[in-house]
């Protein structure tokens, strides 16, 4: 059987192996697979083409426009992924591991499409924060803005998800602008790429807007500058020597990581044998052994459960674990296949022995298990293996030695602050998880156990069934944790976008921040338009538009109608006695939302129109109350302008209500669909 070549695509070009490229085997089988690796790249090319080509190709569309580029890449993958399911089993993952990671690829690319398109603006340029008045009368204002970097993000993956490992940083950095060169592990880069081959062949994406390295990167990080990224999912001592690179701390490159972490999880005092919970946390645990044979950044490391109920959970954990088939992924009765290499089954079982001198085997025979449809000695199969450690206060390596792979440590703990305390010894983890009914228990560690974790875990009862597990890090969520896992973020929907772009602090005039922004900002210039805003349509509005309403005189008749007719008799508004004794009326006042609703009949044009929806209203504040006999006046102005699909889209108005002295009453942010 002839050897898969895996290439490299380097400024435009497929480059097939060629000098220094290395054998891939089957996890399966162990016999050669591929080969993969070209030490003739020319990675300062490679750079330079991303810069060049690749940033400006993608600056130039908006945010919206590279959040449908995403959506028709994941559409596209989706549309081919039984080709990497097929290819991704020689990687030892079983059909339910690729749904995790081609399904979980898919589904976080299309997720940052969403948020691009409903959080970020149609513009080039994004707002981040509020407007600071930074003089007395406004004249002078500060805001901060995000624009992407102008440099290349290099991707640095692990071998666990070759799809779900690339497009979860691949997503957020070409929503931002970035263009990204690929470099996932060696050991599983065929899948990888087949999906870089896709997206490319799909003809979505703009030339240079992604590149791969298939083997290794040379010397490519010696040629960063301060707009260039990198973003490393591995090994610590990796991590270490990256990082460490004299052009990376010169040019103070940005360094995204997560790497070694030692995830615990924490059955709650409150949960026993014979409650929800505690069947939920033997669940939990054997599925984040199993899953991907143990490969995963977020398994469970630790397992950390009350003094008396440590028995009982070994029991409850071996029988469960004793149903899990251990066979070719490819077969359909098969839970559990291959680690990745056997050059990974013996850095496991190294560790394994690691554990081992604390911590007493108490399920899993590495010497001794059964293997469907394949040869235990030539793949690189291993089985469950757990440990029970009798002493966690005094043991280190439980602590601080990972084996990736489906290995785990029970130990007891006395009371509560003793199980944060040994969750917290793993000196920063990406996830520890708490199972609990008790929502007490869960307060007590999120405060005391939230600085040594990048996402507290909480299940039970109420939402398991709903519940994402512990191990699934989600495109919505912050992906990262402190310490021995890295000190990075990663997805957290648009906080992870933010690490391919630059904040800028921007200080001016009203009229330079609405300009810079594309959003109207109060002081700025108004323009006066043709018509009423409400007869035109979406394309025919301009920022900064501005409608002012004739006057009107509240009584207090409308006071009392809209108390009686709506139920709202609060004293404030009835009894002139009472208001005048609370220090922020004057007497009786008009309800809030007699104003508000006194302002929409002043500015609205009833006739049928464009305006098809009022969807909302946001940040309202009343600042000054109106007694019966003052007079109002609206200022109506298009802040905001973002389309949402082929027929409409949402308008942002800006409303201020002025007494007959010019003073603001009340403030707030209108939305309506508006059609083209």
């Amino acid at each position: 059987m002839s050897l898969l070549d895996v290439s490299s695509f380097a400024a435009g070009q497929w480059i097939e192996p060629g000098a220094g490229a290395r054998s891939i085997a089957s996890a399966i089988t162990g016999a050669p697979l591929a080969q993969a690796g070209n030490d003739a790249l020319d990675v300062q090319g490679m750079l330079d083409y991303a810069r060049t080509v690749g940033g400006p190709s993608l600056r130039k569309l908006t945010f919206h426009d590279r959040a449908r580029m995403l959506k028709a890449l994941a559409g596209h993958l989706n549309q081919h992924k039984q080709a990497l399911y097929d290819l991704s089993f020689d990687t030892g993952a079983t059909q339910s591991d690729h749904m995790i990671d081609i399904d979980g690829g898919i589904g976080t690319m299309f997720v940052f499409a969403s948020k691009g398109r409903r959080e970020m603006p149609d513009a080039h340029v994004y707002l981040d924060g509020d407007v600071e008045q930074l003089s007395r009368n406004g004249t002078f204002l500060g805001q901060h803005i995000c624009t992407p970097l102008q440099g290349v993000a290099v991707h640095i993956n692990a071998f666990n998800f070759p799809v779900w490992g690339m497009l979860e940083k691949l997503a957020p950095t070409l929503l931002a602008g970035v263009p990204a060169i690929v470099k996932p592990a060696t050991a599983t880069c065929y899948v990888t790429e087949l999906a870089v081959r896709l997206m490319l062949d799909s003809g979505i994406l703009p030339e240079g807007a992604l590149q791969l390295v298939s083997g290794g990167l040379g010397d490519m990080l010696d040629h960063f500058g301060m707009q260039d990224v990198v973003s490393f999912t591995g090994s610590a001592d990796t991590a270490l020597k990256l990082r460490a690179n004299p052009v990376i701390l010169k040019n103070s490159v940005r360094f995204v990581a997560e790497q070694d972490s030692l995830n615990a999880s924490i059955l709650g005092p409150d949960a026993h044998p014979g409650t929800p919970e505690f069947d939920l946390f033997v669940k939990e645990v054997s599925r984040e052994m199993t899953t991907k044979a143990g490969q995963k950044c977020t398994a469970i490391r630790r397992i950390i459960a009350p003094e008396a109920q440590v028995e009982a959970v070994i029991e409850a954990l071996s029988a469960r674990l004793a149903k899990t088939t251990i066979g070719d992924p490819r077969l359909e009765t098969t839970r559990m296949g291959a680690l990745v290499s056997n050059g990974q089954k013996r850095d496991v079982l190294e560790k394994a022995a690691i554990i081992s001198q604390e911590a007493t085997p108490v399920y899993g025979d590495p010497d001794g298990f059964a293997v469907d449809g394949a040869d235990a000695e030539k793949g690189a199969f291993v089985p469950p293996m757990l440990f029970h450690c009798a002493d966690p206060d005094k043991a280190q390596r439980i602590h601080d030695t990972e084996a990736f792979g489906p290995v785990s440590t029970i130990m007891g703990y006395r009371d509560l602050g003793h199980a944060i305390t040994l969750a917290n010894r793993g000196e920063g983890s990406l996830v520890a998880s708490v199972i609990t009914h008790d929502a007490e228990v869960a307060r007590e560690v999120a405060l005391e156990a939230g600085a040594y974790h990048g996402r507290l875990y909480f299940n039970n009862r109420d939402s398991m069934k709903e519940s994402t597990g512990h191990g699934s890090p989600l495109p919505h969520m912050v992906h990262g944790g402190p310490g021995r896992a890295g000190g990075g973020e990663e997805l957290g929907g648009v906080r992870g976008v933010k690490h391919y772009m630059q904040r800028t602090a921007i200080q001016g005039s009203p009229n330079i921040l609405s300009a810079i922004g594309q959003k109207w900002v109060p002081g700025s210039t108004e323009i006066e338009g043709p018509a009423h805003p409400f007869t035109r349509k979406f394309g025919e509005l301009s920022i900064g538009e501005t409608l002012h309403t004739a006057p009107r005189t509240v009584t207090l008749e409308d006071i009392e109608t809209f108390a009686h007719f709506t139920g709202d008799t609060f004293y404030a508004h009835m009894d002139d006695d009472a208001a005048k004794r609370n220090p922020f009326f004057p007497g009786r006042v008009a309800h809030g939302y007699l104003l508000l609703s006194f302002a929409a009949g002043m500015f609205v044009q009833p006739d049928e129109g464009p305006v098809l929806a009022n969807t909302g209203l946001d940040s309202l504040r009343f600042m000054k109350p109106i007694s019966a006999g003052e007079t109002i006046k609206v200022r109506l102005t298009v802040k905001k302008k973002t389309p949402r699909n082929e027929e409409y889209g949402e308008v942002r108005w800006h409303v201020t209500l002025t007494n007959q002295d010019d003073e603001i009453a009340a403030e707030y942010e209108l939305l309506t669909m508006n059609a083209f």
